[in-house]
């Protein structure tokens, strides 16, 4: 029988100052009450359904001891997440830990490490590193063969190129005619659906979690507009 083993480990953190762990609106109960989860634990959840081609887990559970702030806002968790497959996954994000942000995915065959998946070590490159059927040296001194580095370069910032995504499907419906892009409203369900869940597991003590397996996108009609309430 053939055995294969998938497994993606995701951390985003940074360590705040003071004055964002008292002010910042992510640390307010009444305006972001996700608080590190909403924030950098989304990226965590968003790179590992990347990694899995955005299949939804099974279920997930909160690890225990997530760091609340006075205000009862989550600002350090770590979560698993499980597919029926075997497939796993882990993530840890915090407001509390030195700035990183790493992914790591591990199949039978290869692994992919990335270092600054959120935002590059510099503004127009970024790197990461493969490596196909490692194997030890004969004298178990090394590595056969070598993980390879890879970089990859843009004329644009990310944040330059998501406006100009952004501009490019809305001239396509307001000129072209064209259907409003499901992608990106169905991804951002999908990445939420899992973020909801983790937060469930860490109101109920920790259990497992079922995640929902419904995906589609309802929205509300405003005139010639679908507004997606969920989706942000």
């Amino acid at each position: 029988m053939s055995v294969t083993s998938v497994v993606v480990n995701s951390c985003f953190t940074f360590a705040a100052k003071q004055d964002f762990l008292e002010n910042d609106i992510r640390v307010k109960p009444d305006l972001d009450a996700h608080g590190v989860l909403g924030d950098t634990g989304w990226y965590c959840i968003r790179s590992i359904l990347w990694a899995f081609n955005f299949e939804l887990p099974k279920t997930v559970l909160a690890l225990r001891g997530p760091v609340f702030n006075k205000a009862g806002v989550i600002i350090e968790c770590s979560a698993s997440l499980y597919w029926e497959d075997g497939k796993v996954a882990t993530f840890h994000c915090s407001f509390l830990a030195n700035l990183t942000m790493d992914v790591t995915v591990v199949g039978t065959n290869g692994t992919l490490h990335v270092h600054d998946f959120v935002v590059p070590f510099e503004e127009k490159k970024a790197s990461f590193s493969a490596a196909t059927k490692s194997g030890f040296t004969e004298l178990v001194t090394g590595w056969e063969p070598k993980p390879s580095e890879h970089h990859v370069t843009t004329d644009l910032p990310q944040e330059a190129l998501m406006v100009r995504e952004f501009s490019t499907l809305v001239g396509s419906i307001k000129f072209d005619g064209s259907k409003p892009e499901i992608k990106w409203p169905t991804l951002s369900r999908k990445t939420q659906q899992v973020l909801d869940a983790v937060k469930l597991s860490i109101e109920r003590g920790f259990e497992t979690v079922e995640v929902c397996c419904l995906v589609s996108i309802v929205g509300i009609k405003v005139g010639t507009f679908t507004y997606y309430p969920s989706i942000i």
